[in-house]
């Protein structure tokens, strides 16, 4: 896990993701490459482990619904770290806060607004899908 939290730094990336030998590295913002991975790539998921700048309850989710392993997180959210232990991945984390902010600083993170009283992966899954839809994301493979 070290190694992926140093790649995850070194390199930059907003999310490193390490199953078996193959590591694959995140640039973009937000959830779209873990939604990308879980459309396209669910087997690579599957027991995987993760280091991931921030961590919020939408991320959590797909996390969750891909059966990643272990996850270590800079930031996490109370919501995403509560529905991580209801799915039974280990996780660690440098920073736990209330809730993931938004870009502009000035209020919730969209996605964990949308998330916030799902209790599941399941019933978080519809909610990022239609905000992912609605930006007109590609969900083309990694």
């Amino acid at each position: 896990m070290q190694r992926l939290i140093r790649t995850l730094h070194e390199g930059g990336y907003s999310c490193v993701v390490r199953n078996g030998a193959e590591i694959r590295t995140c640039s973009r913002r937000g959830v779209a490459d873990l939604y990308r991975l879980l459309k396209h790539d669910p087997a690579f998921l599957e027991g995987a482990s993760v280091a991931d700048k921030v961590v919020g309850k939408a991320a959590a989710a797909l996390l969750a619904a891909g059966k990643v392993r272990r996850l270590h997180a800079d930031t996490i959210s109370t919501p995403a770290l509560e529905l991580l232990r209801r799915a039974g991945i280990e996780t660690t984390y440098e920073r736990e806060v209330d809730h993931i902010v938004d870009r502009t600083q000035t209020g919730w993170c969209p996605l964990e607004l949308r998330c916030r009283d799902a209790r599941t992966a399941e019933e978080c899954l519809p909610r990022i899908e239609a905000f992912m839809k609605a930006l007109g994301a590609q969900t083309q493979a990694v």
